[in-house]
């Protein structure tokens, strides 16, 4: 639909914008240790201003580093020191005509630095204790990186209640922190007033059980937000915009800040001095589902009627966050929903997007796939990563895919999954001529499916389907490649990206009629291998048959609206596999309401998928009943069930155990498959293999290893 209102300007205060777009706040961990900007950093942000957004809101920094810090590589706003990187960040920013906002914080109860350090960590009250469901989840590697959140005794935060002294000076530093953000030339200011920090640890009933003026009633509870922002106006003056962010729902948190409070909150903001609110949402992140629900949505527009109701009671404007669809937002700001539109995940995903929109390229947009492996990365205090944007975080190298003068190569491109579409694409991108080949009818390889099992991820293929048919690539379908198919096109240069080699391991019982691989469970879903096919009974068959000869299977929103209402599966099965394919094929088939254990003999659920994907993920299921057990050895599989050892926490031994199952799919035996490259060097092919079928690393392994490929290519000629 037409965008033109999110490409229209408007006001924040006297900030006056380009466009809606708004890059929300989400931390990096690209400032440098000691709390500066470091290049990295603002090379980042630079490139998303260069991408059309109206404004930026830098990543939550703190007022009092290196205390209140919720991240190792947080910048700092305590100094004068900092203000020559910040000024830098602010000069480049500017340069696109774009405005930029320093988002002010002190991280209080969530200040991991402070406890790794050992320093006093401010909250208004000694915090509750609350059950951690998300440790028994993680790899033994994850579990490495939180083993310093105990600090340096190991005993954990050592939690200090606010007194007044404590107060004043923690306002003193918000003013002081102010007063540098207008030194350092930001066009604005955010005060964080959400995500469990130390305003919102005032504001929220559930963490703050003060006795004195900053406890009881909600203006009690706001004071401290209010005495902030009220300091913070009077030392930047009447004109200088103020932001504030606020949540307007604690989900999971017994007697948390309710939309109520929020919308109170919100009142008293703005009659201290706020020109804005940015709204989001909070929740207990010790529960596995938990993030994903707030602050980091997953379910669409989620926050859109608590920005709705408090735009009717303010006069101000109100910044909407959420995985909010630009359609969405076209239609919502034209309803006086919102005001502005604030972006996380997708200007992570493609930065250009602002420019897309107003250039009427929307379809060409990189969409976000909402894997969580950005987030992920900073619950395990290492940079942000984005698995379909390669260029995040290597901004700076200068070493961007682009356009170049050195046009004159042919590139032939073996297998039309993810990585070999990407390869493509960069390749095409940089100005050279690309020739696909992939054996089936349509492109995807695997991921179309796990498309089938997880929505977002078909919105990838769809984009790089898209981008080669803009960028004219030559793709050409049901053509598995041979020397003697390369002979007439006589590439420069031949990258192999065929996938793994997918094969169930050798559990005795794996050839029954009732048992399936991967492969033959996808040939049954989405056409090609059809080893699946002859396993059904005639009936079954002949309507699978039918279905793949009308083209249905070929469509994966066909196929996932299709498999709602049938498909050749029964009622109890069984999957041994508990790795990434196990866990979506799962979450595939107990969303059509099959009864399903997963067997997994390590210790740890599909460490493939990002900690806070995994620990989503495994939440539904098991509260859609899904049974899931890990150091489950499966022995051997007859007409009586799926037999396994398994160990229960009350036996002393491992036992033997049989599950009863209709069908069982082995999701197990994915290998790295280098035969197709090898037999093309041996035909002397210059030859670079990328993808699984070099090394296991699933779609975003793959989308990164097309990136390294095609850069060492092109830098070989350079």
């Amino acid at each position: 639909m037409n965008h033109d209102i999110l490409n229209s300007p408007a006001s924040i205060g006297t900030m006056r914008l380009k466009n809606r777009f708004v890059l929300a706040a989400m931390g990096s961990n690209y400032a440098s240790p000691d709390g500066h900007c470091s290049e990295q950093l603002i090379a980042y942000y630079e490139a998303r201003a260069r991408g059309g957004a109206g404004l930026l809101i830098l990543e939550t920094t703190s007022v009092s580093w290196p205390a209140g810090c919720s991240m190792p590589n947080m910048v700092g706003f305590s100094d004068d020191c900092f203000l020559p990187g910040l000024k830098e960040l602010t000069s480049r920013v500017h340069h696109y005509d774009c405005k930029i906002a320093a988002q002010l914080n002190h991280s209080g109860k969530v200040s991991q630095e402070d406890t790794v350090a050992g320093r006093p960590v401010l909250v208004p009250s000694i915090p509750g204790k609350s059950r951690n469901d998300m440790m028994p989840l993680l790899t033994r590697e994850e579990l490495g990186n939180f083993i310093k959140m105990g600090g340096p005794d190991g005993k954990g935060p050592r939690y200090h209640v606010m007194d007044q002294d404590d107060i004043d000076n923690l306002v003193n530093d918000f003013v002081s922190a102010a007063k540098r953000a207008v030194t350092a030339g930001f066009d604005g200011i955010e005060i964080h007033g959400g995500h469990g920090y130390v305003i919102s640890s005032f504001l929220s009933p559930a963490t703050n059980q003060r006795v004195d003026h900053y406890g009881g009633t909600l203006e009690n509870r706001a004071r401290l937000m209010v005495d902030i922002v009220g300091a913070v106006r009077a030392a930047v003056g009447p004109d200088f915009p103020i932001i504030i962010r606020l949540d307007a729902k604690e989900y999971r948190v017994e007697n948390g800040i309710t939309p109520d409070d929020f919308i109170a909150a919100a009142k008293l903001a703005q009659k201290a001095g706020v020109d804005a609110i940015d709204v989001s949402a909070y929740s207990d992140t010790q529960k596995g589902i938990a993030f994903t629900e707030a602050p980091l949505v997953h379910q669409p527009s989620a926050y859109v009627p608590f920005s709705e109701r408090v735009k009717r009671e303010l006069d101000i404007p109100v910044i909407a966050v959420g995985r909010i669809e630009l359609d969405s937002a076209a239609k919502d700001i034209a309803n006086h929903k919102y005001d502005f539109l604030g972006l996380g995940r997708k200007l992570i995903a493609d930065p250009e997007l602002p420019n897309k929109s107003a250039a009427g390229m929307a379809e060409s947009i990189r969409p976000c796939i909402y894997c969580y492996i950005c987030v992920s990365q900073i619950f395990i205090n290492k940079p942000m990563l984005c698995a379909v944007n390669t260029d995040v975080g290597r901004e700076y190298k200068g070493d961007l895919i682009a356009s170049s003068t050195d046009t004159g190569r042919h590139f032939a491109v073996v297998g039309g999954g993810p990585g070999g579409m990407e390869a493509a694409r960069l390749l095409a991108t940089a100005g050279h001529q690309v020739t696909l080949f992939e054996k089936e009818p349509q492109l995807g390889g695997t991921a179309r499916i796990a498309a089938l099992a997880y929505e977002p991820n078909s919105g990838l293929i769809d984009y790089l389907a898209a981008e080669l048919r803009r960028l004219k690539v030559d793709v050409q379908l049901n053509s598995p490649v041979n020397p003697a198919a390369l002979t007439a096109l006589n590439p420069d240069h031949v990258i192999v990206a065929t996938g793994a080699k997918r094969e169930a391991p050798e559990i005795p019982g794996k050839h029954l009629k009732h048992v399936f691989d991967g492969e033959e469970m996808r040939g049954l879903l989405l056409g090609g291998d059809d080893r699946g096919l002859k396993k059904l009974n005639p009936i079954k068959r002949a309507l699978v048959s039918f279905s793949q000869a009308l083209g249905l299977t070929r469509n994966i929103g066909w196929v996932r609206a299709l498999s709602h209402l049938w498909m050749p599966l029964q009622k109890d099965i069984v999957i041994v596999g508990g790795g990434l394919v196990g866990i979506e094929i799962a979450e595939f088939l107990i969303e059509r309401r099959r009864r399903v254990t997963v067997l997994e003999p390590s210790a740890t659920l599909s460490p493939e998928l990002s900690i806070v994907r995994r620990a989503r993920v495994i939440h539904l299921l098991r509260e859609h009943g899904c049974n899931m057990l890990t150091k489950a050895t499966v022995s051997h599989i007859d007409q009586a069930g799926v037999h396994y050892r398994y160990k229960h926490e009350q036996d002393h031994d491992e036992k033997m155990h049989c599950i009863k199952a209709d069908q069982v799919i082995i999701a197990q035996g994915a290998d790295a498959d280098t035969q197709v490259g090898e037999r093309l060097k041996e035909a002397g092919y210059s030859v670079t293999t990328i993808g699984d079928c070099r090394s296991i690393g699933y779609l975003d392994g793959a989308i990164h290893d097309a990136r390294t490929a095609v850069s060492a290519l092109l830098q070989a000629r350079s």
